[in-house]
């Protein structure tokens, strides 16, 4: 199954370098030329390196990005869960499954990895200071900067694994709850700033003129169609959403077949979360599934991107399920059984799925 999984990645990729890299490649253009601008960090990183973005840096950069991110899951998997045969079949339900990884390829450039990335990095490294929860908040900022919508998308999924590996495992000072609540309404105000404040404070026709100075073809201007998105308004995000309601809500049963076919997955998370030795983890576990849930509902309400959001949603889960299994359990949880037959079909079937999508299924 990995081997087809690999197989089915490099297809996956091989498909994705064929199209038109529109909303990824504009954002490489973007920056602060003209004042704090949303959606413009990591544009204004690469202003950094080159002066002339060519459009092979959307796939180099973004599939360094995903090397970096498969890289360091896997090496997350082996801590949590080790690679022991026993294990693979959840290894395949994760690493392998279309909602991860192999849609993270065809969604290439776009900003959604980023979170995953930064929830991964959380969950590597030591949560013994409050320095940790410090990089939790610069992990986020960064995240908002790429953009806003992050607040919903991944910065809920942070702050329960800094809930769940820092806070949980001491007894909390004042220190430790200013710094949270600090940082909780620093991000929120750094939200409002991007979503009300980091409009482009110039005419349209200035602003597509100035992105054409950073193209190496400035001739290519069908991929600037989407200069627009740096004027439009909350509205309008919102009515475009409702106006495509009735379309993307027929890919709700697929959404949910898909789901249902990770089964055994869920069913682990369960068991993980039915284990653990104290009430309260329990508790507080629900409570961030809960909470990240209703997030993604409010975002479902106002962007219609629905492939990409199902898809990091299960990614956040994923995430949950290594930071319940960090916590301390009392008893062993048993690992997905592989001679199970139902779950070996299932196994095959979301193998062979090559990804979800990014606004409607596949």
């Amino acid at each position: 199954m990995l081997a087809v999984n690999a197989a089915v990645m490099l297809g996956v990729v091989l498909h994705k370098i064929t199209l038109p890299p529109y909303i990824p490649y504009i954002h490489l253009l973007v920056d602060y030329h003209y004042g704090f601008t949303k959606r413009a960090l990591i544009g204004a990183v690469v202003g950094l390196f080159t002066a002339k973005v060519p459009i092979w840096l959307v796939f180099a950069l973004a599939g360094s990005v995903w090397l970096i991110t498969l890289a360091l899951f896997v090496r997350l998997f082996h801590r949590t869960f080790g690679f022991d045969r026993a294990q693979l079949p959840l290894f395949v339900f994760t690493a392998g499954s279309p909602f991860v990884f192999k849609n993270f390829l065809f969604a290439l450039g776009h900003f959604d990895i980023y979170g995953c990335l930064a929830a991964i990095i959380l969950l590597l490294v030591p949560a013994g200071s409050l320095a940790y929860v410090l990089l939790a908040a610069l992990l986020s900022a960064a995240l908002i900067l790429i953009h806003h919508i992050h607040l919903l998308m991944y910065v809920p999924t942070i702050a329960a694994i800094v809930v769940l590996r820092y806070y949980t495992a001491r007894n909390v000072t004042r220190l430790d709850l200013a710094a949270g609540g600090g940082a909780l309404l620093g991000l929120g105000a750094l939200f409002l700033a991007a979503q009300f404040l980091g409009t482009m404070p110039v005419p349209e026709a200035d602003f597509v003129r100035y992105l054409q100075t950073r193209m190496v073809d400035p001739q290519r201007t069908d991929l600037l169609q989407f200069a627009y998105v740096w004027y439009q308004p909350l509205s309008k995000e919102v009515q475009d959403t409702w106006a495509r309601m009735p379309s993307n809500l027929l890919g709700v049963p697929v959404y949910a077949l898909l789901i249902w076919l990770h089964a055994p997955l869920w069913r682990h998370l369960r068991d993980l979360i039915s284990a653990l030795a104290e009430q309260r983890h329990r508790n507080i576990v629900v409570a961030t599934l809960i909470m990240i849930s209703l997030a993604y509902l409010v975002m479902f309400a106002m962007v219609f991107d629905y492939s990409r959001w199902i898809s990091s949603w299960v990614v956040c889960m994923i995430m949950l399920l290594h930071a319940v299994k960090m916590l301390p359990a009392a008893k062993a949880v048993a690992p997905i059984d592989a001679d199970d037959r139902k779950t070996t079909i299932l196994a095959w079937i979301i193998t062979a799925v090559p990804r979800v999508g990014i606004i409607r299924p596949f």
